[in-house]
């Protein structure tokens, strides 16, 4: 007969003697020589735990450390509140002030458009940026401001709300959703208050607004929005003269907030003229590098930037394939130019990386060497077949985990990718304001964090949140998920690692560390001082 007491489970009896030894032995006060070391062995394991601090960092770290206490006694604690309630706080912020100073290493931005980099003459590495969406780079007061005031800017208000914009050296003709284009030079000398007229319109390129959580109650709802502004925008920003400008503003308000180096997601959509006709993707690799060189030539310690080109997850199987046909050949044209390939849109209603396998298998078969970035685990559907992408984009060997918002609910999977060395890019801003996480405290990166696994910060649309560069998310990162327990080594660390996990060639990357390395010494001279 079975003991009443005795549990049946092994693993539970040893358990229970387990408890009952430790409630013998520690009868008495723990020792709290052995607790210093727990606490001591926990930071020493987060991110920038390992880092060694100069004199003058610990001295910023020190002040540092002050102003976080500060801030967390603000009500409302902004990483604890949607970020659309909280940026003006944000911006108020004095530890978001030093963190726009910071040289930040590199962002992940799944800008889907260009990606160059110059091969020579490295002269600094400040900055950088490994996930923004191409389609979402620049703010929309540029783009209302500036692009919709040219000639020939047709708009149409269309049947579900929105707005499409298409230059046109004619009226362009009605089609599905759209009965009605009108010239906007024509509308606003029509207009009594065009000012409220063109605020209206940014509204439309944003998904920016005082109260996000009737805006947006559901997941559904906010992508839904989401993506139609990306319609939106695309007829802006593809033609060809706004292109040209829009991409060289981008890399402007980038280098204003210290980003020098960029890995940018380049989506299908081509560059169209007036009368209609469309570039090919060769057209626009050579505007990307070109841009790139000028700005360079402007402002010489920047580093150019590369592409992740990118198809949508909502297509077919032969759509795919032929994306990565086309981005081996375009790899073989533009070795300099093209990083890798990824699949992007929202994970929840796309389909798998599983089900794209034939596809992407086709540069181990055709012995092409061909880097994957794929987005994954952008999802709180735990054990489904999306979820399973974190899982499928290891088995593909992507190179680093776009989001990877799902990876704490897979133990094999984050002890894989972290002995592999795959960094997670962390998008907190956007993992908010599309409702995976509506408190900045609880995302699951802190887990991350705090376990010393390997993350990249990222701004993934600028455009939609109403941000510009890194520092909100650098913000959000380091005083929300991170905590008290984050410290400039923690922001050091953050730093360096978008040099050591971007696509840069070894040596180049021991150039750009050598080069951060010194901005960020003038950094901590500038402000151990405070």
């Amino acid at each position: 007969m079975q003991s009443l007491f005795w549990p049946t489970s092994s693993r539970t009896a040893n358990l229970v003697l387990l408890i009952l030894v430790c409630i013998k032995e520690c009868i008495s006060m723990p020792d709290p020589h052995q607790r210093d070391l727990m606490l001591k062995q926990e930071l020493a394991q987060q991110v920038g735990g390992s880092v060694e601090l100069t004199q003058a960092e610990e001295h910023l770290d020190s002040l540092l450390h002050q102003l976080k206490i500060k801030e967390m006694a603000i009500s409302p604690f902004p990483p604890a509140k949607h970020f659309f309630k909280v940026r003006h706080l944000i911006q108020k912020s004095p530890v978001f002030k030093l963190l726009q100073k910071m040289p930040k290493g590199k962002n992940r931005f799944v800008v889907k458009c260009f990606l160059y980099f110059i091969l020579q003459n490295y002269s600094v590495l400040p900055g950088a940026a490994l996930h923004i969406h191409s389609s979402a780079l620049v703010s929309a007061n540029w783009l209302v401001l500036n692009a919709t005031y040219r000639p020939y800017c047709y708009i149409c208000f269309t049947w579900e709300g929105s707005v499409w914009f298409q230059f046109s050296a004619h009226t362009p003709l009605p089609r599905l959703g759209c009965s009605l284009w009108s010239r906007l030079d024509t509308l606003r000398a029509r207009l009594s208050d065009v000012t409220a007229f063109d605020k209206s319109l940014m509204q439309n390129l944003t998904l920016f607004t005082d109260d996000p959580e009737t805006a947006y109650p559901t997941q559904d709802a906010v992508w839904e929005r989401f993506e139609k502004i990306f319609v939106a925008l695309s007829g802006l920003v593809t033609y060809a003269p706004v292109f040209k400008d829009y991409i060289y503003q981008g890399l402007k308000e980038l280098y204003e907030d210290n980003i020098m180096y960029l890995e940018l997601r380049v989506g299908q959509s081509r560059a169209y003229e007036l009368d209609g006709t469309t570039h090919d993707k060769a057209w626009s690799l050579e505007v990307y590098r070109n841009l790139t060189e000028q700005f360079r030539a402007a402002h010489p310690d920047f580093i150019g930037s590369r592409i992740i080109y990118s198809i949508h997850r909502s297509l077919s199987v032969s759509k795919v394939k032929q994306a990565v046909q086309e981005a081996i050949k375009m790899q073989r044209q533009y070795p300099d130019v093209l990083a890798g390939f990824d699949l992007v849109g929202r994970e929840d209603t796309g389909r798998s990386i599983w089900y794209f396998r034939e596809a992407l298998s086709l540069p181990s078969e055709l012995k092409k060497d061909l880097p994957f970035y794929f987005h994954a685990g952008e999802t709180d559907l735990d054990g489904t077949e999306v979820d399973r992408n974190i899982i499928d984009a290891l088995l593909f060997n992507t190179s680093r985990i776009g989001h990877g918002f799902a990876l704490v609910h897979h133990p094999v999977a984050k002890k894989l990718s972290r002995n592999r060395g795959v960094a997670v890019e962390l998008c907190p801003i956007s993992n908010q304001v599309l409702n995976l996480v509506s408190d900045l405290r609880n995302h699951p990166a802190g887990v991350l964090m705090s376990d010393g696994h390997p993350v990249v910060v990222s701004s993934d649309d600028p455009t939609l949140f109403g941000t510009t560069g890194l520092s909100y998310d650098f913000y959000e990162v380091f005083v929300g998920i991170g905590g008290l327990s984050a410290n400039l080594g923690t922001l050091k660390e953050l730093a360096i690692n978008s040099i050591r996990y971007s696509s840069l060639l070894p040596q180049l990357k021991d150039k750009a560390m050598k080069v951060w390395q010194e901005k960020w010494d003038k950094f901590i001279s500038d402000n151990s001082k405070l």
